[in-house]
C-alpha cells in the first residue's frame, strides 16, 4: 500500500500537480472464477523494468489472491490513461504465465478462503485482528496527488474530505461476498471499515496536528504501525503526496482515468481554496461517515448526501454539484472535456456494481460475472 513513488514534481507552483494510481486486482481461476493465492508464483516470474519510473510495476498485497499495479507519477491525464492500461495489461500476462486471470473487483463474487503474504508485518495483522484481517480480501484503488509542502497537503486534506465519499459512488464495484448479493455497490467498503483506524478524518488545521494524532494513533497500540492509519485520504509517509483511498477497484480501465482525473482536481479546488484563505466546511466526521455509507450502499442508483447540505439528494444532482465543484481546476489542467465525457459515460453504462449484477441477471452464475470482470479489467479504454 506504500509503494508508489513520486518525483515530487508538478505541484501547484508549476501549475499542475503530477498524479498516480495504485489498483489492487484480484487473481481467479480461469475455469471457476474463484480467487487462488498465486501472487508469490506470479511475482517469482514477473520481470520488473529497471526502474519504476519506466512503467507500470506489479507488487504484493496483504492477501496472496491479490497483487497491485502501481503508475509512476503523470502530469496529464491522457499519459496516466496509458499507463492505467498498461499496468493492467502487464498484470494481465504476468498472470496467464502461471495459468490465471486477473480481474478488477473490489470483492470476490464467489466464497474464498484468503491467504496472507508470508511476512512478518502482515502475519502480525492477521493475529492481531482476526477475521477482520482474515476476510480482507478486498480490492482499491488509491490515487497519490502531489503536494507543495505538508502545510499544503493537510489544508487539502480539510478542504476535500466532503467530497469524498461521491468516489465511492463514483467507483462502486462490489456487490457480492461470499457468494451473496450483499444489497450494496460497494460492499468492500463495508468490510474495509472494519479497521479500527479507518474512515474520515476530522479538520486538523495544520501538520502539527495531523502528526500528532497519528502519533497518538499508534501510541493506543490499536494500529500497530503508520503504515496502518487507514484514513480516507491521508499524507504520504515516503513521497509528498496526497493519498485518496477510499474507491473501489474500477471494473473497467476508463472508470479509473475518471476517478483520477477529479482527484486531482479536488486537490487543486482544495489547495486554491487555502490559497484564497477560503476556511474549511467544518462537517463533523460521523456525517461524512454516513455520506460514505450512503454511496456503498446505492452507488449512483439512488440518493447520495450532498456535501453542501450533508441532507438526501439524487445521485445525478450531486456528481453534477462535484463537477461544478472541481471545473475551474479541470477546464485550467486541460482535463474539463475529457472527464465531462468520462461522466457522461459513466452515467449511462453504469458502475462496476451495476454491470456485475446485469451479468449475474443475464446469466444466473457468479462464475460468469467474474469472467466477464476479468475481460473489462483489459478492455479498451
Amino acid at each position: 500500500m506504500d509503494t508508489y513513488g513520486n518525483d515530487g514534481t508538478g505541484g501547484a507552483g508549476e501549475g499542475r500537480r503530477t498524479f498516480g494510481i495504485e489498483e489492487e486486482l484480484l487473481l481467479v481461476d480461469t475455469a471457476t472464477g474463484e480467487a487462488v493465492p498465486l501472487a508469490g508464483a506470479l511475482l517469482d516470474l514477473y520481470v520488473r523494468p529497471l526502474e519504476a519510473a519506466a512503467g507500470p510495476v506489479l507488487t504484493a498485497e496483504f492477501q496472496q489472491e491479490m497483487i497491485e499495479v502501481v503508475t509512476p507519477p503523470h502530469a496529464t491525464l491522457a499519459d496516466l490513461e496509458k499507463d492505467i492500461v498498461a499496468g493492467r495489461a502487464i498484470a494481465h500476462q504476468a498472470a496467464e504465465d502461471v495459468g490465471v486471470r486477473v480481474a478488477a473487483l473490489g470483492t470476490s463474487p464467489l466464497p474464498a478462503d484468503p491467504h496472507p503474504v508470508q511476512l512478518r508485518r502482515f502475519r502480525a495483522m492477521a493475529e492481531e485482528y482476526g477475521l477482520t484481517a482474515r476476510e480482507q480480501l478486498t480490492c482499491g484503488c488509491h490515487i497519490h496527488v502531489s503536494v507543495d509542502s505538508p502545510e499544503e497537503g493537510v489544508a487539502v486534506l480539510d478542504r476535500m474530505r466532503n467530497w469524498l465519499p461521491v468516489l465511492i459512488g463514483l467507483s462502486a464495484n462490489s456487490p457480492f461476498w461470499h457468494g451473496q448479493d450483499s444489497r450494496y455497490a460497494s460492499y468492500r467498503s463495508q468490510v474495509w471499515n472494519r479497521w479500527p483506524s479507518a474512515g474520515p478524518l476530522e479538520v486538523l488545521g495544520s501538520p502539527e496536528a495531523y502528526h500528532q494524532l497519528v502519533h497518538d494513533m499508534v501510541s493506543t497500540g490499536v494500529a500497530l504501525d503508520e503504515g496502518m492509519i487507514y484514513f480516507d485520504a491521508r499524507l504520504s509517509r515516503h513521497y509528498p503526496t496526497v493519498e485518496i483511498r477510499l474507491a473501489d477497484v474500477c471494473l473497467r480501465p476508463w472508470n479509473t482515468v475518471l476517478l483520477a482525473g477529479l482527484a486531482r482536481a479536488l486537490v487543486e479546488t482544495a489547495a486554491r481554496e487555502w490559497r484564497e484563505g477560503i476556511e474549511p466546511v467544518a462537517v463533523p466526521s460521523a456525517l461524512l461517515r454516513l455520506a460514505g455509507w450512503k454511496a456503498s450502499r446505492w452507488g449512483l442508483q439512488d440518493e447520495l448526501l450532498d456535501p453542501h447540505t450533508h441532507r438526501p439528494a439524487p445521485a445525478l444532482a450531486v456528481v453534477n454539484s462535484l463537477l461544478n465543484h472541481v471545473r475551474g481546476a479541470l477546464g485550467d489542467i486541460g482535463d474539463l472535456h475529457r472527464v465531462e465525457d468520462l461522466m457522461d459515460r459513466l452515467l449511462a453504462e453504469g458502475t462496476g456494481a451495476v454491470r456485475q449484477k446485469e451479468v449475474l441477471h443475464r446469466t444466473g452464475e457468479l462464475e460468469r460475472v467474474v469472467e466477464d470482470a476479468a475481460d473489462c479489467t483489459v478492455s479498451a479504454p
